[in-house]
């Protein structure tokens, strides 16, 4: 029965993850404009935790 409820899970993460892909198809598609803004606000917040990481980093050797 294991083996069973293993491959559902396996199938319902396969399903999830088509469903996410076509939710972001989407809302891309739908409005480009703020898809564009919440791109570049997560590359804005990956930039600004790699400038205080390298600030951490450095604070180190001092």
């Amino acid at each position: 029965m294991s083996l069973r409820y293993n491959r559902d899970g396996v199938r319902m993460k396969k399903n999830l993850r088509y469903v996410a892909i076509a939710f972001v198809i989407f809302y891309l598609l739908t409005s480009p404009r703020a898809a564009a803004q919440v791109v570049n606000n997560a590359f804005d917040q990956l930039g600004n935790a790699g400038k205080s990481l390298s600030v951490f980093v450095s604070d180190l050797g001092t």
